[in-house]
């Protein structure tokens, strides 16, 4: 196997084992998300990538790590703070998980930090993209920034001081500051924070005639930037007149910001999760990012007043807050990103007729974002239109701004249809902006309601009710990824437009569940969380063991974001030690050890992570060749399986069947260029073709093909 080789040490993966855990039958969870996130990073080390598209990964490697610790080191924190010591199933306490989280992520963001400061900052520079510090400034510079701080930034700053008199301030979520010491006259020495404005820009961009020292770069294809921070460090004394300033040090807070709802006492939900998302900008401080530069005192007085420990604290040259670069997408070069790349519809809906009446003829598979979001656009708006349309109901989890789907529900609500939505309040980080929707289709007289007791509804699901000759039938959309045009453009997921009277019936018993009192438990054709699915997903893993040792030649194929549940890899373990061949693509988190003698040596993980982000989930089983393939929303983990309303549905129709089994399914098999392969001690090796051998990117082959193909990557004959 060849490895891929890159200029920093992040080429080669830390082992996730522990000395003396080498019998482990589990990688830890927490561990295993930072070395996904070490594989998102390798992206922005990777030259072979366009230079802006390094720059993007490096701030979502940076966005990821906020979140984490937002969520995941905020959770082990309180455990400990309870004085929970239960051990995870790989067998670490919570005081363990976070030393290993903290030696494990200081290195990686060091790495961060050298990547941009000695690599892709540099690299900018040569294209004619400078990202300039304000000591290097000319003095014509210097005045065109002394006038927009006056013009543009003073207005907003607000200096905060801390003395006697005066409590530390408050420094809110994410947010980045200067910590000032200045000298007064009679106090001696003093301290002040400035909140660097989130309302503005972060790279204060300079005129195109002020910005030379690019060489060779033509006049307008040159961007010259200067960070935020520093435009305002350079002015403070404008804030602190009569002071004498020592020195400003930025520093970056994380607080917890995972919500906890008390669903029983909450006598209005909506009001009470637009209540905790408030309160985010409270939560207890887990971590404070500062500068190499700021010194011991600066940093005490952080820790003391911020309430938090000094392993908290994470030192790191260069600029803080790297997520922010990703503004600097929004620069036109092209020629320093990808090439641009266009959805298709499949040819069965490319001709303008009746939507209705192509899902009649055929189910329609769209692969999302090689085949468009439209026709599920279309979908809802058509049936918003459709007079002989009855009802409309929907899951919404993550929809973002200006909706078409939301706006198309409300029409239809308008124009005299039933229509009820399930909007998941729960849904992190999109709370608000759910609340926001809710509100709205409630105005407009839609029945909404927003889940069951103590579980996120994150099944994606759209029914719709037709009246046809006399007799009623059911339309029905099922989805891996969210209705959200925005990110459909960027996730990779499937979606199955179907007529089939036994899967709408089933969407249609759901909804019963999600909006009044049933309590169904078995379905005819879904697979649903969290009912029964944990159970009928480890019984179609014993069959397929079953069957293999009958008639040989089981084989196994799952693509998912993230494997944690023990129960579920202990029936793929069985599955191995029975001979059936497992593959699992896994982008994420996998706590299941691949290639152990006895255990799994039957078993390989790959992670593949490229320029779209790889969200679909596929589970497929050879089944003695009746093959058997289902995807929908639900990830091998806990919180899926047990706190979540999640769907897996069938895909039946053979063509279909083949089209994912050997196309979709082989070419992330046969990837050599963006997949990175598991070993049995937590490691992961990026592998590379051999000199002789093919170049496969799956996401380039499967871009390719919908090229060739003239409008879908798959084009079903009709059936």
């Amino acid at each position: 196997m060849n490895t891929k080789q890159l200029p920093l040490s992040l080429a080669l993966s830390e082992p996730l084992l522990r000395p003396g855990d080498h019998n482990s039958r589990y990688f830890n969870r927490e561990l295993s998300w930072i070395d996904f996130n070490r594989r998102v990073l390798e992206e922005a080390v990777n030259p072979d990538n366009p230079l802006l598209e390094r720059l993007k990964f490096l701030a979502i490697f940076a966005s990821n790590l906020d979140e984490f610790f937002m969520i995941r080191v905020s959770g082990i924190k309180q455990q400990i703070a309870a004085g929970v010591q239960k051990r995870s199933p790989d067998g670490m306490t919570p005081t363990e998980q976070l030393a290993a989280i903290r030696r494990m992520l200081l290195d990686l963001v060091e790495q961060e930090h050298v990547l941009v400061v000695d690599h892709l900052v540099p690299e900018l520079a040569t294209e004619g993209i400078r990202i300039l510090n304000y000591h290097e400034l000319q003095l014509e510079q210097k005045a065109f920034l002394e006038e927009y701080f006056r013009q543009q930034i003073f207005p907003v700053l607000t200096p905060l001081a801390f003395d006697t008199s005066r409590p530390f301030p408050h420094i809110s979520n994410l947010s980045l500051s200067l910590a000032v010491v200045m000298h007064h006259a009679t106090s001696g020495e003093v301290f002040a924070r400035v909140k660097v404005p989130e309302v503005l820009p972060r790279f204060i961009m300079l005129p195109r005639d002020l910005c030379d020292g690019s060489g060779d770069i033509p006049p307008e294809r040159r961007a010259c930037f200067v960070y935020l921070e520093q435009v305002i460090a350079a002015h403070l004394e404008t804030l602190f007149p009569g002071m004498d300033l020592i020195a400003s040090y930025p520093f970056r807070v994380i607080r917890n910001a995972d919500m906890e709802i008390e669903e029983d006492e909450a006598h209005d939900l909506l009001l009470t999760i637009e209540q905790g998302v408030r309160q985010r900008r409270f939560g207890e401080v887990v971590r404070i990012t500062v500068n190499h530069t700021m010194p011991a005192e600066i940093r005490h007085l952080l820790v003391t007043n911020l309430n938090t420990d000094p392993d908290d604290i994470y030192t790191v040259r260069g600029p803080l807050g790297l997520s922010a670069l990703m503004e600097l997408m929004k620069l036109d070069r092209p020629d320093l990103k990808d090439p641009p790349f266009y959805s298709g519809v499949p040819s069965v809906l490319e001709e303008p007729n009746d939507l209705f009446a192509a899902i009649r003829h055929q189910d329609i598979l769209l692969h999302h974002p090689y085949d468009s979001f439209e026709p599920v656009i279309d979908l809802i708006e058509r049936a918003a239109d459709d007079p002989d349309v009855l009802a409309i109901k929907q899951t919404l989890y993550r929809v973002g701004k200006n909706s078409p789907i939301v706006q198309a529900l409300m029409r239809a609500c308008e124009q005299g249809k039933q229509v009820a939505v399930l909007v998941e309040l729960k849904a992190r980080f999109d709370e608000e902006n759910n609340i926001i929707w809710a509100r709205a289709l409630e105005r407009v007289g839609v029945h909404v309601v927003y889940g069951l007791l103590r579980l996120k509804t994150h099944a994606k699901l759209a029914l719709i009710v037709r009246r046809e000759e006399g007799s009623i039938r059911r339309y029905a959309h099922l989805g891996t990824g969210n209705y959200n045009a925005s990110t459909a453009r960027l996730y990779t997921d499937l979606g199955l437009l179907t007529c089939r009277p036994d899967i709408a019936a089933d969407v249609s018993e759901l909804f019963n569940v999600l909006t009044g009192y049933s309590y169904q438990r078995h379905y005819r054709k879904l697979l649903v969380a969290p009912a029964m699915l944990r159970n009928q997903m480890i019984s179609l893993i014993d069959r397929e063991m079953r069957v293999h040792q009958k008639q040989g030649n089981g084989a196994i194929i799952f693509k998912m974001n993230s494997l944690v549940d023990p129960a579920v890899i202990d029936a793929l373990y069985r599955a191995s030690q029975a001979g059936v061949q497992v593959d699992l693509i896994i982008r994420g988190i996998c706590c299941l050890r691949p290639g152990v003698p006895g255990l799994s040596e039957h078993i390989q993980v790959r992670s593949i992570v490229g320029r779209f982000l790889e969200h679909n989930r596929i589970y497929y089983f050879r089944n003695g060749g009746n093959d058997e393939v289902y995807l929908g929303s639900a990830d091998m983990m806990q919180r899926n399986l047990d706190r979540r309303v999640e769907t897996l549905f069938p895909v039946e129709e053979p063509v279909l069947v083949a089209f994912i089994r050997d196309t979709l399914l082989a070419s992330y098999l046969q990837d050599n260029l963006r997949t990175r392969v598991l070993q049995s001690d937590g490691s992961y090796i990026w592998i590379a073709p051999a000199p002789d051998e093919e170049h496969r990117d799956s996401q380039v082959i499967t871009m390719g093909y919908h090229t060739v193909n003239t409008g879908s990557m798959m084009d079903p004959p009709l059936v």
